[in-house]
């Protein structure tokens, strides 16, 4: 039987790297039929990302599967707001993808038992790219690094701007409510994604809707007992075919977690986490964009003083540039921005860090809730570890997977649902959340025998299922691949 090759194009942002990596790894060790190729496009959205990229060696990948970097352009070169950005980028890169995928197509040509190109599957936000799968014949598909109600909200949103003429931008900051088939109940359009609500970046959003109409497939990081409306919503033949194939999860023990610069900070973070009780820990993290002010910082000080459970909190400094858009950095010194003494009074119960190797935290029995920004990536691991969320989003859609995870599903607690603090949404400012509401569901999401604890430990134990052999996550990888080979046996 011919092989087939597929070239993954992610969005060169962490959390879509991260996920396009690990759903080619689970491709290529399906079986041998199918090889992958991840490009990667630099330059990178934040310095985390290139870290990670450059840690992806031969070594570390199996067999069949391979990660390469094209040439980096200079910053400035590519704008560097909102749509604008990814478009730029997408464009600049077209030349060296169509070189790379070139060489494919030459040596199967030249050699019977090379692979043939089988396709490829582009991010969500790199579409732009549709064009060079039907110069080179073949089939793309498109992988979602968020949720099914993510993808059915955005397809409805742009049939509303386009077959309804309905003016999207008069739902920021609106009371409207909004009935999104992807959704059971009707969503707060003050929630809606930034870039839905960004006049610059709203052109790359409609033009990824309209292009995800005219896939081959939709491979989304779900699985479908977690998403089972949405899931469904999706699957009525008006669009492409739905694969839940998640949850796709950075795996423990990655070098990029464990190189020489880090390694003592990992050794003395999960050493703390050894010392304490089982399901005690209330760890406290946003994303490698996750930041706030000296005011937010202190209340959230107070609270994890107040409630008095242990905790273990990722505390970024927010980027000083206000020229462009950078990820946050590591405090050289805690004390400049925590309240005088903070540290050492609560030097027996909690602990400050900078980086953090969230998979293996959030799998460590002494973590017992989360308080997370509502990153899909995040979503997925506190899931998979049974570790309930208190919800406080920050910027892209992670209003909607907040909204998602309290109201529809029911597996999170509610800090601030509809907080936004947002580098790439225009005149986004930050509103203060206090130290009585934190504390009160930092609480709440503690409680060892809560309704919702228990529910977190029942979607995990459906996850785990859903990756197992004939498992639903497990089948529609299956039927994936089959769709796959079928590009080489019609060719």
């Amino acid at each position: 039987m011919k092989k087939a090759e597929v070239v993954f194009i992610p969005l060169p942002a962490m959390g879509h790297v991260i996920a396009a990596v690990e759903m080619a790894k689970l491709i290529v060790e399906r079986g041998d039929r199918v090889s992958t190729s991840v490009l990667i496009m630099h330059p990178a959205l934040d310095p985390s990302t290139t870290k990670y990229t450059e840690s992806l060696s031969a070594s570390t990948l199996p067999n069949g599967m391979r990660v390469v970097d094209l040439p980096s352009f200079d910053q400035t070169a590519v704008s560097n707001t909102g749509g604008d950005w990814m478009a730029s980028l997408s464009e600049a890169q077209k030349p060296y993808v169509k070189e790379f995928v070139s060489r494919i197509k030459t040596q199967s040509e030249l050699s019977p038992d090379s692979p043939r190109l089988a396709g490829f599957v582009f991010d969500t936000f790199v579409l732009g790219m549709e064009d060079l799968a039907e110069e080179f014949g073949v089939p793309w598909y498109v992988f979602s690094a968020s949720g099914a109600a993510f993808i059915g909200s955005i397809l409805h949103l742009q049939a509303l701007h386009d077959e309804q003429k309905v003016d999207l931008f008069e739902f920021e900051n609106s009371d409207a409510e909004l009935e999104i088939p992807s959704l059971v109940n009707r969503f707060p359009a003050k929630l809606l994604p930034s870039t839905v609500l960004n006049r610059q970046a709203f052109p790359a959003f409609l033009d990824a809707a309209r292009r995800l109409r005219k896939t081959r497939g939709i491979v989304i990081n779900t699985f479908k007992e977690f998403e089972s409306h949405a899931v469904e919503s999706l699957s009525n033949g008006e669009i492409p075919p739905v694969y839940p194939v998640g949850p796709i999860v950075r795996r423990q023990g990655n070098d990029y977690d464990f190189g020489s610069d880090r390694i003592n900070d990992y050794k003395d973070i999960m050493q703390w986490l050894d010392d304490q009780p089982p399901s005690s820990v209330l760890f406290i993290c946003f994303g490698s964009w996750g930041s706030f002010s000296a005011d937010q910082v202190k209340e959230i000080a107070c609270a994890l003083e107040q409630c008095g459970h242990r905790f273990l909190w990722c505390l970024r400094k927010p980027s000083s540039s206000k020229a462009k858009i950078e990820s946050p950095s590591d405090y050289v010194n805690f004390q400049e921005i925590l309240p005088l003494g903070f540290l050492d009074r609560t030097v027996e119960t909690g602990k400050v860090i900078g980086w953090a190797p969230q998979v293996e935290i959030l799998a460590h029995k002494a973590v017992g809730g989360f308080v997370s920004h509502c990153g899909w990536n995040s979503i997925l691991e506190s899931i998979l570890f049974g570790v309930p969320i208190a919800a406080w989003p920050l910027y892209a859609e992670q209003q909607l997977n907040a909204f998602q995870m309290v109201i529809e599903l029911g597996l999170a607690v509610e800090i601030k649902i509809d907080h936004r603090k947002d580098a790439f949404l225009d005149g986004s400012t930050e509103v203060i959340v206090s130290s009585d509401d934190i504390k009160e569901r930092v609480k709440f999401v503690m409680e060892q025998d809560s309704e919702i604890r228990n529910k977190v430990k029942e979607m995990s134990q459906l996850s785990r299922k859903a990756l197992m052999e004939n498992g639903s996550s497990c089948s529609a990888l299956h039927l994936l691949i089959e769709d796959m080979m079928k590009n080489i046996a019609s060719s």
